[in-house]
């Protein structure tokens, strides 16, 4: 598929600055007014001039958001996503107590996107509510689609969950088979908004955005330990490498996803996944005995480790000492003892814990972790040797591995750059969290059965 000719229109998505989920787009260009209609006809309402808010009662606006900048890329408008809205678009979450267990990610999302044409159905006066009642566990209602040839139904559920149990010929009818079963609860017109209607509203309210929208946040900086600085800019990292040492080649892959970069001996080797999520594998280091044969050791690094600790990497990797080690006796304690001094030396807490010993910051928010079986192992490629920061070790922000026979003087220089270098951490505002987990109701199978089923 060719794709369109680029038109001057440009579209900046964020997250909205009072509702967790929902998405803001503001454009710019002479040709705005092109991508304007677009964003309108996909369920995105006008806020202010030139700024339109995406709102859905199933919290999936940021995967629809990625949805709507990808055709916007593909007819040619310029899109910039922020960075906060760009972790919530590659976030994985999940519902917590979904009454539905069987379905699949994808599956849930069809059920609530169906759920999401129904409210925006009752919303723009497209269907019209004749009745609701409360059947002991969730909302129902009844209800008429206007129009020539509009059908009559029966919703069941609230919010994400609400579906059409059944359908009827007449708005008569289904009055009547509505009667039977909620007779005592049945009251007339539509439900009152539950608090996901309701904080929706709010936030497709014009006023709203105004009020609420924050200053600028000005980023400040702070030192702080080296495994707590910013991840920074690792793309530019390496090319500053490659620029410093020419006995280094880069490879590019048929992916541009992925460089490899190669030492001319052919026995060192880098792999960088570029756009990698912070906690997968961005950096992949191997050394080889010969051009040819297997590994000897292997040490990878994920997408948030700090920039401090990547350049020191790549320092002592550019030094061209300590690549061999030998591989064919188990890892003693003076190997261990001289891959971790500089900890002990910083007053890191050392521990043991049967096959693994750990050496844990006085802060507790870092450490390095060996296991002392997987030394052992006779595979080269196990993960011996695990560093960490953040909150604790099953929550980091980043991990290094290192296999068995990773040299004791690379993970030394490591040790010592955790232990006693420090790095910038930049700071800005705090905007809206992005919830990870949501409760759902769980719905009772509808009673009424007048009437052909959905």
């Amino acid at each position: 598929m060719t794709p369109a000719p680029p038109i001057d229109a440009h579209v900046r998505l964020d997250t909205h600055p009072t509702h967790p989920s929902a998405v803001i787009a503001v454009l710019t260009g002479s040709q705005a007014r092109i991508t304007h209609m677009g964003l309108e006809a996909a369920g995105w309402t006008v806020v202010a001039e030139n700024v339109l808010v995406l709102v859905r009662i199933d919290h999936e606006e940021p995967y629809w958001a990625k949805d709507a900048a990808t055709h916007l890329a593909a007819e040619g408008t310029s899109v910039e996503i922020s960075p906060r809205l760009q972790e919530a678009m590659d976030e994985e979450w999940t519902w917590a107590s979904y009454p539905m267990p069987w379905c699949t990610r994808s599956e849930i999302r069809e059920v609530s996107n169906e759920a999401q044409k129904i409210h925006d159905d009752i919303r723009h006066g497209q269907l019209l509510i004749h009745a609701h009642a409360h059947d002991g566990h969730t909302t129902v209602a009844v209800g008429t689609y206007l129009g020539r040839n509009g059908k009559s139904v029966y919703l069941h559920g609230e919010d994400h969950l609400r579906q059409i149990a059944d359908t009827f010929d007449s708005p008569a009818g289904a009055l009547v088979a509505f009667e039977k079963v909620h007779a005592a609860d049945m009251r007339p017109g539509p439900a009152p908004l539950t608090d996901t209607e309701r904080a929706a509203a709010e936030a497709r309210a014009p006023l709203a955005l105004t009020a609420a929208a924050p200053e600028p946040a000005r980023p400040e900086s702070e030192t702080v330990p080296a495994y707590a600085a910013d991840a920074g800019d690792h793309d530019a990292l390496l090319d500053a490498f490659l620029d410093t040492h020419g006995e280094w080649e880069r490879w590019r892959t048929w992916s541009d996803e992925t460089t490899h970069v190669i030492h001319e001996s052919q026995t060192l080797r880098i792999e960088r996944v570029h756009e990698t999520p912070a906690h997968e594998t961005a950096w992949t280091v191997a050394a080889y005995e010969t051009p040819v044969s297997d590994r000897m050791w292997v040490l990878t690094a994920t997408g948030a480790t700090p920039a401090p600790v990547l350049q020191e990497l790549l320092d002592h990797l550019a030094d061209g000492e300590g690549w061999d080690t030998a591989i064919g006796t188990p890892v003693d304690e003076k190997t261990v003892t001289a891959a971790t001094h500089p900890l002990s030396d910083a007053g890191w807490e050392h521990t043991v814990d049967g096959r693994w010993i750990r050496w844990t910051s006085p802060a507790g928010d870092a450490g390095v972790q060996f296991d002392a079986f997987t030394a052992q192992h006779p595979t080269q490629n196990l993960t011996a040797w695990t560093i960490w920061a953040g909150p604790d070790p099953d929550r980091p922000a980043w991990t290094l591995t290192a296999s068995p026979h990773t040299p004791s003087s690379l993970l030394a220089s490591l040790s010592e750059t955790l232990a006693h270098e420090t790095g910038t951490r930049h700071t800005t505002t705090a905007g809206p969290e992005r919830r990870t987990s949501l409760v759902a109701t769980p719905p009772t199978a509808p009673a009424v059965t007048a009437g052909p089923s959905r």
